[in-house]
């Protein structure tokens, strides 16, 4: 019998969740985010940028009016699933990659060592879609992880290869990869955390990503609200090598 997604929440005690981009934390892991507050679980939720270079239309949504307005909707996100601690790290969109590392690994380090979670979440090496930012994120963490001592275990988003099968068509279409390489999807015996949304869990993830409408209206467009809600119903993460 599937446990659920409270319940496997449960086991994961602190959870500090750092990613690139506001959004970035909601689809991966906004149901395990939701359920750990539940659970009165603590959630430290940190975000590397405001997001500001994330359109097609830099004209209609230059960086300051767009970082602007995702910080607001960032924060109608993180009140739907409860998060109170969310902090932006204030780092360039899309500049991550050509950063000293020293400085924010050093930052995100005592991050960790002052809140000593059970469990960090954050992208895995292939940064999901290959994106630079989400590739450099991983980096920085499993970097910072180690000097704080390894406090906790250390998840990376994945995706699984039932997954990829049913969804990587519709991926193509949504143009979300970033270069011409793909995610291997992981077999289930190798996860370290599944769950599957259903009912209210999922009916929250999916309040908690429209309100960031600037980011997903697109996608709502492109799948229709019954596939969009389908493709992000699942939460995977393996262990970090």
């Amino acid at each position: 019998m599937e446990q659920r997604v409270t319940e496997q929440a449960e086991k994961l005690g602190t959870i500090v969740s750092i990613w690139a981009h506001p959004d970035d934390e909601t689809y991966g892991a906004g149901g395990i985010m939701a359920a750990a507050i539940a659970n009165g679980q603590r959630v430290v939720c940190v975000s590397a940028t405001a997001g500001e270079l994330g359109t097609d239309d830099p004209v209609a949504w230059p960086p300051e009016r767009l970082g602007r307005t995702r910080r607001w909707e960032a924060a109608a996100a993180m009140a739907v699933l409860g998060v109170t601690d969310h902090r932006f790290l204030g780092y360039p969109d899309g500049g991550l990659a050509a950063m000293d590392p020293a400085e924010p690994v050093e930052r995100i380090a005592a991050l960790l060592a002052d809140v000593a979670p059970d469990t960090v979440l954050t992208f895995g090496p292939d940064g999901g879609t290959f994106h630079p930012d989400h590739q450099t994120i991983s980096a920085w963490v499993g970097a910072a992880w180690e000097r704080a001592g390894r406090p906790g275990r250390l998840l990376h988003a994945a995706m699984t290869q039932e997954h990829l099968a049913t969804w990587s068509e519709r991926y193509e279409q949504w143009q979300v990869f970033m270069t011409d390489e793909r995610p291997v999807g992981v077999a289930e015996e190798e996860l370290a955390l599944r769950v599957h949304l259903t009912g209210a869990d999922l009916d929250r993830k999916i309040a908690a990503l429209l309100a960031m409408h600037t980011q997903v209206a697109p996608a709502v467009a492109l799948l229709g609200m019954e596939e969009y809600r389908a493709l992000n119903d699942e939460e995977a993460f393996v262990e970090a090598r």
